[in-house]
């Protein structure tokens, strides 16, 4: 079941999506809706389905 701020992302669309900063892949939290580039540290959000891959608007992540 997906609430209003967690559309669902298209899989190949997901697929085609690279770290703005990296170049690396990213992986989909589907709980928190976002992507994750594990090398960056960021966490980009999805918002109505459409990923938000501006750096300013990622979530800086900590291990």
């Amino acid at each position: 079941m997906t609430t209003a701020n967690q559309s669902p992302v298209d899989p190949k669309l997901l697929e085609m999506l690279l770290c703005p900063v990296t170049k690396d892949t990213l992986e989909y939290d589907r709980e928190n809706s976002e992507l994750i580039s594990r090398k960056a540290g960021l966490a980009y959000p999805i918002r109505d389905g459409i990923p938000i891959m501006l750096p300013d608007e990622a979530r800086v992540i900590e291990d």
